[in-house]
Order: C-alpha cells, then sequence, then structure tokens
C-alpha cells in the first residue's frame, strides 16, 4: 500500500502560486487539498498523495514559480501523524 504524504508549496503572488499548482497537478497523480492566503501577499497551497508522486509534484511546481513572484517554501511531510 502506498504512504501518505503531504506536500506545501508557498510563494509571495497568487499568480505565482496558480502556475505553481499547476505544474504540480500535471507532474504527479497528486490531490490538491487547498490554499490558503497567509497575508501580505503570501499564499500557501497543499498536495496529498503518496510519498514519490507528492515529491515529484512539489519539485515541479516549485521549479514553475520563476518570474511571476517568489518561492517562500517547498516542503514534503511523509506519512503524517494523524
Amino acid at each position: 500500500m502506498a504512504q501518505e504524504a503531504i506536500g506545501l508549496i508557498e510563494t509571495k503572488g497568487l499568480c505565482a502560486l496558480i502556475e505553481a499548482a499547476d505544474s504540480a497537478l500535471k507532474a504527479a497523480n497528486v490531490t490538491m487539498t487547498g490554499y490558503e492566503a497567509v497575508g501580505s501577499g503570501y499564499v500557501c497551497a497543499f498536495f496529498r498523495g503518496d510519498v514519490a508522486a507528492v515529491k515529484a509534484a512539489i519539485d515541479a511546481g516549485q521549479s514553475k514559480v520563476g518570474s511571476l513572484g517568489k518561492l517562500i517554501a517547498a516542503h514534503v511531510i511523509a506519512r503524517p501523524s494523524e
């Protein structure tokens, strides 16, 4: 059975997050569970899926932020506690 993981991409700028999320969703079989406006232009998207897929999606997403905004953080939590 595949192990679950949670991935996060945080950017400064909504357009950058939308581009990153689009790339992440196209790169691997993951589900975007939502996003949160943190404040001051910072936004964070959350992804769920098996560990390898989430790692691939986060890698693809963070590489697409580019000139649209600023990547603040990208992280994968493998097998998070319930």
